[in-house]
């Protein structure tokens, strides 16, 4: 029996998994592999599609030469706007969970052109390489129109944003009189942070595979996303399907960092081949046409500081104008983090957006905040130095106790240990305040430092359970796993909670047919869907307790829920242990093969209403930079993080290693080249499109920083996946500052920057 549990208090604990470092459970899967992804899934009869590209970024089809490809042996179709069957495009309900604003772009809808490498074709044939083929020599006729590409163009032409995605926030209303604040104070800096364009670039390219059963219009839809539910919706109100007709399937994912939370063209193009072939199809997509998926968008910002001579901040400007396609407003919370990390009565925020011939942005790893936080981290260093003032105690002098954007207090932050713990483990106190002040031999060395601050959220989650007779508990909901460890950490939160050995639990993810949970992104699926497991494993523990109570002579006779402890197996009195049941004993003694319990979970949005509840950390950095080339290496760096509870340090740290080397990547390498004339990214590839190698990643270091906190969930977790990414590239850009006495504030900081 399904049942929806609100958010409740949390149940004794007993065997003792959660906190521990354990190795991830599918990882055998995966270097095996025995893990399958979304390509791999070869079922019979299966043909291929292959996708033609946009060479021009605006305008409309002429014609189409389909003809002398069909022609070709194994061609089976040429799908284009010619021939696309009527669909649901005129319900406007069709658009995916996390749709921005707006008109989502419909694949092969109609001739016109909306950017450079939009779908306009897919070609299906026997083979890939036969499609990779015909779709090379397929010739088709353009009309081009002038296209604008260019977000420097368009300063004067910004707006503010009426709609925005799911999460978006806009700005609060300005407090105080920021602008005769920042005249009056002594001590003022204003300046532009410039970032371009940046791809997400997971290892696994997106791709479909549409498994057609020959029962009814039935499919099972193996895809890359970071969410099954989604894609699901996705599909079914654009194609007038049932959930019964396509289920979606994603149960490995190798790497997402938000580029999957939205169904992507492939699967649209994939289910379309499917549903009017009745056939088998896959199409994956190349690594040049990946770039054409979303990114994170290209983003001016201007900042203006001023403290007084004491160091206090006295004023805080932030703007923002960042690029959207011209059919979907695509919002960040890029400038509301500048009104909440540092104490300040006198603030004003503003964020617009500017229409460009691309398609839309997308979220990616730590979306809006990763933007906001270079600015406003580089502006405090800047303005530190002009009060005369260590950056590290001039972020302590403005420390905020409270949320002044919503007037809350947070429901926890530890950013004061970060600080404290981050600066001690690195050394801080070593650093001269000159900078070209420490050099070793030709290199100049540099110490930097940032904040960061990121949104701690619960949403809705479902979870099934069963435990059986054999012992064994299987614990599913169709969350996904990009790579963070969620196989592992529900299992060992279901291992916990039931008082289980690890290796009799199996947790089951990435299918429809599973309790609905939401996509995986924002950090905030531990607190979801670990709530949502911990409460079915509660359930399924009050049935055990019941039935443990009708054995002859049981020692639990009496005893309610909150008087036992389940652990190492067992079911104990907390006030006498010794007075206990052995859990797998239980079933066969009752006669039952098995028990099952199925819950939904919601967050306590009364209790959650009154504060602010947000992850922070503390990011140091190393620098050297050769005096005469200017390269830059980042030889060091320590990164303390404060985001609640940690069920597995393991895994935790994985994720903020990823993140560090990712702050690394967007310091120092990473940029999208649009060549305006062409209205093309043109570095869409990863030889050019530059990311760290080994040799590019030196010392890092984590703290995990303990923080409680009973207010976020029942688990007290936060989420770590973005947090760890945000403060890492503006302490690399404070450190360079530090090494060279130069300023670069137009991300990557390059070489030519420099020299």
């Amino acid at each position: 029996m399904s049942q929806t549990i609100a958010t409740s208090p949390s149940i004794h604990l007993g065997t003792d998994y959660i906190g521990k470092p354990t190795s991830r459970v599918d990882g055998p899967a995966k270097v095996t592999g025995a893990a399958k992804y979304a390509a791999e899934f070869n079922v019979p009869g299966l043909l291929y599609g292959y996708i033609v590209s946009s060479p021009i970024a605006k305008g409309k089809i002429t014609k189409i030469h389909a003809e002398p490809v069909l022609t070709l042996p194994g061609v089976v179709r040429v799908f284009s706007h010619e021939n696309v069957p009527s669909l649901a495009w005129f319900d406007r309900s069709y658009k995916d969970d996390v749709a921005p604003g707006g008109s989502p772009f419909r694949p092969l809808h109609e001739p016109k052109i909306r950017f450079s490498q939009q779908p306009v074709a897919l070609v299906v044939a026997d083979t890939f390489e036969l499609a990779r083929y015909a779709a090379s020599v397929l010739e088709i006729e353009y009309e081009t129109e002038a296209h604008d590409t260019d977000l420097e163009t368009k300063r004067d032409n910004g707006y503010e944003p009426a709609r925005g995605k799911l999460g978006w926030v806009p700005p609060p209303p300005p407090r105080g009189n920021s602008n005769d604040a920042y005249h009056n104070a002594p001590h003022q800096h204003e300046a532009e942070y410039i970032h371009l364009a940046q791809h997400s670039n997971p290892m696994e390219m997106f791709a479909t595979t549409v498994e057609w059963l020959n029962d009814g219009q039935k499919m099972n839809i193996f895809d890359k996303t970071q969410g099954a539910y989604n894609v699901q919706s996705y599909i079914t109100k654009v194609f007038g399907l049932s959930k019964e007709e396509a289920r979606v399937i994603s149960k490995y994912t190798g790497g997402g960092f938000g580029s999957g939370l939205r169904p992507q063209h492939q699967v649209f193009l994939a289910v379309l081949a499917a549903l009017d072939l009745q056939r088998s199809v896959r199409v994956s997509l190349t690594r040049q046409q990946m770039f054409s998926l979303g990114h994170r968008p290209h983003t001016l910002q201007y900042l203006k500081l001023a403290a007084d001579d004491n160091g206090a901040l006295a004023a805080v400007q932030h703007a923002a104008l960042a690029e959207t396609s011209r059919f979907e407003d695509f919002t960040e919370n890029v400038v509301n983090w500048s009104g909440m990390l540092y104490q300040c009565e006198n603030v004003k925020l503003d964020y617009q957006l500017a229409e460009i011939d691309a398609n839309s942005p997308i979220d990616m790893r730590a979306p809006g905040a990763a933007t906001g936080s270079f600015a406003l981290e580089s502006a405090m260093d800047e303005l530190a130095y002009k009060v005369g003032i260590d950056p590290l105690e001039f972020r302590l002098l403005n420390y905020a106790d409270r949320d002044q954007n919503l007037k809350k207090p947070f429901s926890s932050k530890k950013l004061r240990e970060c600080y404290h713990q981050g600066a001690a483990k690195f050394g801080w106190d070593k650093r001269t305040p000159k900078p070209r002040s420490m050099r070793e031999g030709n290199w100049l060395i540099g110490y930097g430092m940032a904040t960061g601050v990121w949104d701690a959220t619960q949403l809705n989650a479902s979870a099934k359970a069963c435990f059986d007779a054999d012992g064994r508990l299987t614990v599913s909901s169709a969350s996904n796993d990009i790579g963070t460890g969620t196989y592992t950490i529900m299992t060992q939160i279901a291992a916990q909670t039931l008082g289980l050995p690890l290796e009799a639990v199996t947790f089951v993810l990435g299918d429809t047919n599973l309790p609905e949970a939401p996509v995986q992104g924002g950090s905030m699926t531990a607190a979801t869907v670990g709530t949502a497991v911990q409460a079915v494993c509660r359930a399924i523990g009050e049935k055990l307790l019941k039935l443990a109570q009708q054995m002859a002579d049981s020692p639990l006779k009496g005893a309610n829920f909150e008087d036992v402890q389940f652990v190492n197996g067992q079911i104990r009195r907390n006030e006498d242990t010794k007075q206990s049941v052995v859990i797998r004993d239980i079933l066969p003694a009752a006669g039952e093969a098995q028990v099952e319990a199925e819950t939904s979970t919601l967050p306590d949005l009364l209790k959650q209403s009154h504060y602010s509840l947000h992850s922070h950390n503390a990011v140091f950095a190393e620098v050297k930079v050769d005096e005469d080339l200017g390269t830059v290496h980042v030889t060091r760096v320590v990164n303390a993080v404060a985001a609640g509870r940690i069920l597995n340090p393991k895994t935790a740290r994985s994720q903020v290693l990823g993140s560090v080397v990712w702050g690394i990547s967007m310091a120092l390498m990473e940029e999208s080249m649009m060549d305006h004339g062409f209205g093309r990214y043109m570095n869409h590839n990863l030889a050019e499109y530059h990311i760290p190698v080994n040799a590019d990643i030196h010392n890092i270091e984590v703290i995990l920083v303990e923080e409680e906190d009973d207010i976020v969930n029942p688990l007290g977790v936060k989420g770590i996946g973005e947090i760890g990414l945000l403060g890492v590239a503006a302490a690399i850009a404070n450190a360079v500052f530090h090494a060279t006495g130069k300023r670069v504030r137009n991300l990557p900081v390059s070489i030519d920057k420099l020299v």
